[in-house]
């Protein structure tokens, strides 16, 4: 049937898909509005409006919330990135207007009991904690605070303990109405579920929302790079090394996808192949792509011991340089067909589905069929990656390192090594 898709008169976007072969929904208000758009006092205001969500309405306790969903044997949450906050519930196809009418309940009447705030800002001070004592964790944010060094888009998500602590219910009140309008929120339900009827019981709550949201876009991202260390007591080191991405928008965004993969997406890939198997000299190596609305960060993570780092890193930049001179026919049919397999494994999730329908709607205005992807993967060809790679891995990298780092290259040794001709391993070995 596909995805249909209606607008309400206040501007809000109500999308569903059908699903005929399952019995449950999927269903969900995102909002584009996370992170990066808090202002320079509210570093973590974002998401801990986020954990407020569930702890009371007007009409409903937070043990009313939590309640009423699981005696229908339904599930509620919430999660918070970069860019966008989302509520999200799974419940039957007979349990729908309940789930509305609780989203809908947490978006119109939330009410930030100072005594509810007070606990959860100590359980949000816990979780910093928790992440700050897990060193895979706290290196990616570290690795982005440096890649956008004073930046709200470079921010940790979780907020500092200082800002947490500060915050009020005022404040959240005021975050909220500045961020949330319906011009910039999608509904989406996917699986057993009606358009025309799901359509009129989001109208039925949400049809009153503010049309419009009262805050102005965030700062445009500026990729700085640079290098952040900490040495650590630890049997490994989490090293993180990389460089400016690519946008959603911009026409090699898919074609740094398919180059993550071909480097390191799996156990067949470059990196895997090259550091692990042939040479033993960590457990995981792997690379990413993340895009944002108007940048993007491409990456390679891997973690070793302290006696492998001097041996590790040099064959790590031998393989971004060879990228840029060599890349197979079917390394490249290799990547396609995993972001393939990867695209209908995840439409099989009605709550995979309706997250990636949402994002789809808030960054391109209209669900994107999947012949469309596929055919943008298809034009992708091996001389453009191999242009790609040679542009990207020239650019400023950024390091990030926890852990015993003291055998890690210097920042400017390894600069040098991907800007240069020679191959960087036989650089660096000598």
């Amino acid at each position: 049937m596909g995805v249909e898709v209606s607008r309400l008169s206040n501007g809000l976007t109500v999308a569903t898909e059908t699903i005929p072969s399952i019995e449950t929904v999927a269903l969900g208000v995102w909002v584009k509005s996370g992170a990066r758009n808090e202002r320079d006092e509210e570093h973590g205001i974002a998401h801990l409006l986020e954990h407020m969500a569930f702890k009371g309405t007007g009409q409903r306790s937070a043990w009313d919330i939590a309640s009423q969903i699981e005696d229908v044997g339904g599930e509620i949450n919430a999660a918070t990135s970069v860019e966008t906050t989302a509520f999200f519930a799974r419940v039957l196809a007979d349990d729908i207007p309940l789930a509305v009418d609780i989203l809908s309940d947490i978006l119109t009447d939330s009410r930030f009991d100072p005594n509810e705030l007070e606990r959860e800002q100590h359980v949000i001070l816990q979780e910093i904690g928790a992440a700050y004592d897990t060193p895979d964790d706290i290196v990616f944010d570290r690795f982005t605070e440096t890649a956008f060094r004073h930046q709200t888009i470079g921010r940790s998500i979780l907020g500092t303990p200082e800002t947490v602590k500060s915050f009020t219910s005022a404040q959240l009140r005021s975050y909220m109405d500045r961020q949330y309008g319906a011009d910039r929120m999608v509904v989406v339900a996917t699986g057993a579920v009606r358009h025309d009827e799901f359509v009129r019981q989001v109208e039925n709550r949400l049809g009153g929302f503010r049309s419009k949201a009262e805050s102005v876009l965030p700062q445009y991202a500026n990729y700085v790079g640079g290098d952040y260390r900490e040495d650590r007591g630890l049997m490994d080191a989490q090293i993180l090394l990389g460089f400016e991405g690519r946008a959603y928008h911009v026409r090699d965004f898919y074609a740094s996808q398919l180059l993550s993969m071909v480097l390191g997406g799996g156990m067949s890939s470059r990196l895997f192949q090259e550091v692990r198997e042939k040479r033993g000299l960590c457990y995981s190596v792997y690379a990413f792509h993340w895009g944002f609305s108007d940048t993007g960060v491409f990456g390679v993570h891997a973690a070793t011991g302290k006696d492998d780092i001097a041996r590790l890193v040099p064959v790590i930049l031998d393989e971004l340089q060879r990228a840029g001179e060599n890349i197979l026919p079917e390394e490249l049919n290799r990547a396609r067909a995993q972001y393939r397999a990867g695209l209908l494994m995840s439409q099989e999730s009605a709550a995979s589905r309706a997250s990636q329908i949402a994002r789809q709607l808030m960054l391109y205005g209209r669900p994107i069929p999947t012949q469309e992807l596929v055919e943008r993967l298809s034009a992708i060809t091996t001389e453009r990656l191999r242009d790609l790679a040679e542009r990207l891995f020239a650019t400023k990298p950024t390091v990030a390192a926890i852990g015993p780092v003291g055998a890690l290259p210097a920042f400017e040794t390894i600069r040098e090594a991907l800007s240069g001709p020679t191959p960087s391993v036989r650089r660096l070995a000598g």
